[in-house]
C-alpha cells in the first residue's frame, strides 16, 4: 500500500468469460465502494479506453496499459508462461512483482494464473508451495477453506503452512480476531486418519502456536461451521467443493420443481417472495467470489472465470482486505512465530524472515 494509503489494484482486462466488459464494470463498481483504490488495467486499449470512459467512477482512478497478447482458457500453463511479459496476465503479475501494484486480480485461466504467479512473484520466506482459498456460507457465518486444487499431495509441512496462512486469511477478509482452525479427515477422533494428517496435528497442537487448532473436523463440519479455517490437500478440498456447489445447484433445482407443481404451489412462492429474495442473498455464489493463492510474495486474487461484474467487484474486495491488511507481511510474521513454537528457529530470529525450511 502506498505511502498515501492509496490501494493500487493490477488488473487482467482481458481475463474472464465476459471480459473485458465484465472487469471494467466490475472494477467501476469495487471504485464506488473503495474511493481509496486506483487501477492498473492491462490489455487491449483499443478495447478498453471506450468502456472506461463511459464509467462513472472508475474513468478518474484508472490507467489503461496496452498487453500485447492474452491468455486464454485453452492455453496450458507452459504457454501462458511464454506469454507473460507480454500478456494482459502476465503484465498485471509483474506489476506487482515491480512494485507498482498492491495486488493483482485475474478472472482468467486458473492453471496459467497459478504458474504464471509463482514464477512471477515467488513464494514468500518459509513457504513451500501456495494454496489457493477461499471462503463459504455456513450456519454460524462464513469459513475459509484450503487447499481447493493447487496442490493434490501434500506432506505434513505444507498442511501446518496452509493452517498459518489460512488463519491469517481469515483475519483479514473475515474479520475474525482468533480464527479457529481444524484439519479436515475422516472422523474427529485423535486417531483417525493417515500419518500425513496425524503429523500435522500434532505439530499444530505445540504451545505458544499462532494457530487457534480445533482437532480434526469431518465433511459436514464445514457447512455447520465447525471451525472458521477448513484445512486439507488440494485433492480433497476441491473434492469436497465441488461437491458443496453440486449439492447446492441440485437443491435449487429441486426448490424451483417444487414451486411449480400446483397453483397453490406457485402463490405460496409469490407469498414467500420475500424471504427467498433474502436466502438467494446468503447463498449467491458472487458474494463468495475471489479465491486467493496464499503464500505468494504478493496478492493475486483469482476470480471465476463465469461470474458477472458485481461477482468481479467482490473479488477485488477480498484484494482491498488483503492488501490494507499486510497479508504477506502477516504470514511471514505468524509463520515465524510457528517455527519459533516448534523450536526450528532460533528465539532471535523470530519475527523477522523465515528461514527456509
Amino acid at each position: 500500500m502506498s505511502a498515501s494509503g492509496k490501494i493500487v489494484i493490477a488488473l487482467d482486462g482481458m481475463g474472464g468469460d465476459r471480459a473485458p466488459d465484465m472487469v471494467v464494470r466490475g472494477a467501476d463498481i469495487a471504485r464506488q465502494r473503495y474511493p481509496d483504490a486506483t487501477f492498473l488495467l492491462f490489455g487491449d486499449k483499443a478495447r478498453l479506453e471506450p468502456m472506461v470512459a463511459k464509467t462513472r467512477w472508475l474513468k478518474t482512478a484508472c490507467e489503461i496499459i496496452a498487453a500485447a497478447d492474452v491468455v486464454t482458457n485453452d492455453d496450458k500453463p507452459t504457454a501462458a508462461l511464454r506469454k507473460r511479459r507480454s500478456s494482459s496476465m502476465g503484465m498485471a503479475i509483474d506489476a506487482v512483482a515491480e512494485g507498482k501494484a498492491d495486488c493483482v486480480v485475474s478472472a482468467g485461466n486458473t492453471g496459467a494464473l497459478l504458474a504464471t504467479a509463482t514464477v512471477g512473484l515467488r513464494m514468500l520466506p518459509g513457504v513451500r508451495r501456495p494454496a489457493l482459498c477461499s471462503f463459504l456460507p455456513t450456519m454460524r457465518g462464513e469459513t475459509a477453506m484450503l487447499d481447493l486444487g493447487a496442490n493434490l499431495q501434500c506432506d505434513a509441512n505444507n498442511l501446518i503452512e496452509f493452517a498459518v496462512m489460512g488463519s491469517v486469511f481469515a483475519k483479514s477478509v473475515l474479520g475474525i480476531d482468533a480464527p479457529t482452525v481444524g484439519l479436515l479427515n475422516v472422523g474427529a477422533e485423535e486417531g483417525k486418519g493417515n500419518e500425513t494428517l496425524r503429523d500435522a496435528a500434532a505439530m499444530l497442537r505445540v504451545e505458544d502456536s499462532p494457530v487457534v487448532f480445533h482437532g480434526f473436523v469431518e465433511g459436514d463440519d464445514i457447512g455447520a461451521g465447525t471451525v472458521d479455517v477448513v484445512v486439507t490437500d488440494g485433492f480433497t478440498g476441491n473434492v469436497a467443493l465441488k461437491t458443496i456447489e453440486g449439492t447446492a445447484k441440485l437443491y435449487a433445482g429441486f426448490v424451483r420443481q417444487t414451486f411449480k407443481t400446483s397453483t397453490l404451489a406457485k402463490l405460496s412462492y409469490v407469498l414467500s417472495s420475500s424471504a427467498w429474495k433474502k436466502f438467494g442473498q446468503r447463498v449467491d455464489p458472487r458474494r463468495y467470489n475471489g479465491g486467493v493463492f496464499l503464500g505468494l510474495n504478493g496478492v493475486c486474487v483469482k476470480s471465476h472465470g463465469g461470474t458477472d461484474e458485481l461477482g468481479f467487484a467482490y473479488a477485488l474486495g477480498v484484494a482491498v482486505d488483503l492488501a490494507k491488511y499486510h497479508f504477506s507481511d502477516k504470514v511471514v510474521e505468524e509463520l515465524s512465530l510457528f517455527r519459533r513454537a516448534l523450536g526450528e528457529v532460533p528465539a532471535a530470529a523470530a519475527g523477522g524472515v523465515v528461514g527456509a525450511a
